[in-house]
């Protein structure tokens, strides 16, 4: 064996960096410093005034003594100051949180206090919700209030606004890449399996491959104009913050996605793609025709949290939306596959193009390995459309693990593999199909609804004796929350009395949109048979 290759080859600062996104604004700012790179409402910046902004909030950050692996909380919208966030807050050496907007006050509470969060900032939108979580912590961070101009209402929480807070800063902070590309850039909170959130961690590696891989994977040009319908707080926007900045283009902000909303946005900026769950785009093909007035550009669409039916992908083409169906969770950074279109496709009628386009799909370029096997023996499944398995990812675009939590990390990569939970079949193509979800998640608007926690909330009620959550096909929804429950003898309670008590203690779109009360089916070891009561639920969503 040869060891010329090994003798003066090694790593130096000439050769080597630690990947990272932040280095896609700083050349976004120095190549193309006066193209538009965030527009809200009548605000207007460029990518040198958002680096510039970027470089403030990470110096105002470190001067009020935030740096290496403290976590910074962010609770906003889509709108400048959480893309700003992706940036500013790693800049320092920080770790970004950013918060479901849609969470309860409970939930958020333990999210910053198990995520350690020494600053948050939040939109005034959420002052109330915040106002709650805070009382409900020891050692509360640092409150720094967004007043967007795009709003009007809430009060401040905190100590000091946004602006006046970057003020504090050097828009020519020096900040530096991290040491190692495995450090932590952002933290996202799952529920899983259980009502206990777990946090996510990503690394600067991870993020930097994923945003790379959104642009081999959906052939983006250079300056695309983005239209922010999915959250950013979502997977962290599925990492396309950083992959805008990469490709140069605009980002496109929406406090809320509502039909008006996001065809004048469409229409005033000439928007080329946009992401979102099933939902956004069934809100879109149903929106009056006259608020498409104006829009003659073709979209390009990427759809997840459930797979499109026909009807979705027949209206969205009817509207100028050709959509690519990803599939994914929190702890491969969103969507990890991909249905790659065959050319052959589209000569197909739109029933079978949409079972084609259905599906989950193949691996995207830069995640290593997507597979189905069996969680017991660690085999892989045949491609023959009938053995089910569990989907498992392996690669760099998959989380460092759970924080704190080494226990369902070992669990989540036993074997080597990331276990996703969802079964699903390989079909002869090679392209996935899920067939069901192990872990009793309800998907509804693309938000993660984990019937265990739903289930604890309701046996708080003293009427409860026994209850069962399961999905519920919703028209609008894509799926919704149905309880099944078993009164106790002498109990007098109502939907309404069970709704209200949910909204005490749930966010709203996780309360259950169907109350269903009967004997629970059970094994002869007294284990609920939810197979039996999913078809139930199936069946009075169809006589609905």
């Amino acid at each position: 064996m040869s060891i010329a290759y090994t003798q003066h080859l090694d790593r130096n600062a000439a050769n080597h960096a630690a990947l990272t996104p932040l280095t896609f604004i700083a050349r976004a700012a120095a190549v193309y410093p006066h193209r538009l790179s965030v527009v809200n409402g009548a605000q207007r910046f460029t990518w040198v005034e958002t680096y510039a902004r970027c470089r403030r909030l990470a110096s105002a950050l470190a001067r009020r003594g935030i740096g290496k692996n403290d976590t910074v909380a962010i609770m906003c919208p889509n709108t400048p100051a959480i893309y700003e966030a992706h940036f500013g807050v790693p800049m320092c050496g920080a770790v970004l949180n950013s918060l479901n907007t849609r969470l309860d006050v409970e939930t958020l509470a333990f999210m910053l206090r198990h995520g350690e969060a020494k600053v948050l900032i939040t939109d005034r939108e959420f002052s109330a919700t915040i106002k709650a979580a805070l009382a409900l912590l020891d050692t509360p961070p640092l409150v720094i209030d967004i007043d967007d101009p795009e709003y009007h209402g809430g009060e401040d929480v905190g100590a000091i606004r946004y602006e006046a807070f970057l003020a504090e800063g050097d828009p020519e902070y020096d900040w530096q890449p991290p040491a190692d590309e495995w450090e932590p850039i952002s933290l996202l909170y799952t529920s899983g399996t259980t009502g206990d959130p777990k946090g996510v961690v990503y690394s600067h590696r991870g993020a930097t491959l994923n945003a790379i891989s959104n642009v081999l994977n959906w052939g983006m040009p250079h300056f695309p104009v983005y239209l922010w319908t999915l959250p950013m707080f979502h997977c962290d926007g599925w990492c396309y913050p950083w992959t805008i900045a990469e490709r140069a283009g605009i980002n496109v902000c929406l406090r809320k996605v509502e039909a008006k909303a996001c065809f004048d946005a469409i229409c005033e900026n000439g928007v080329t793609h946009m992401c979102g769950a099933p939902i956004v785009y069934a809100m879109l093909i149903n929106a009056a025709p006259e608020l498409r007035a104006g829009i003659t550009g073709k979209i390009a669409g990427q759809v997840a949290g459930a797979a499109p039916p026909a009807a979705i992908i027949e209206g969205a083409e009817a509207i100028g939306i050709d959509l690519t169906h990803v599939y994914g969770l929190t702890e491969v950074y969103g969507p990890a596959t991909v249905c790659a279109k065959q050319e052959a496709w589209e000569h197909l009628p739109i029933d079978r193009r949409a079972e084609r386009n259905g599906r989950q799909g193949v691996r995207t370029p830069l995640q290593e390995a997507v597979s189905v096997m069996d969680p017991e023996t660690m085999q892989h499944v045949p491609w023959d459309g009938e053995t089910m398995g569990e989907i498992m990812f392996r690669g760099n675009i998959t989380m460092k693990g759970y924080l704190k939590n080494p226990r369902a990390t070992d669990a989540a990569f036993a074997g080597g593999w990331f276990h996703t939970g969802d079964l699903a079949v390989i079909q002869p193509d090679g392209y996935i199909k899920i067939k069901d979800r192990s872990k009793d998640i309800i998907i509804s608007g693309g938000e993660n609804i984990s019937s265990i926690e739903v289930e604890d909330v309701l046996f708080r009620h003293p009427a409860v004796m026994n209850a069962a959550v399961v999905a519920q096909p919703d028209e609008k929804w894509g799926e919704t929350p149905c309880a099944f429950l078993e009164i106790r003898p002498g109990a007098q309670v109502t939907e309404d009395d069970l709704r209200d008590h949910c909204r005490a203690h749930l966010a709203r779109y996780k309360v259950p949109k169907t109350f269903i009360f009967r004997e629970l089916p059970k094994t002869s070891t007294g284990k609920i048979q939810k197979f039996a009561l999913r078809e139930i639920a199936r069946s009075a969503s169809a006589i609905e």
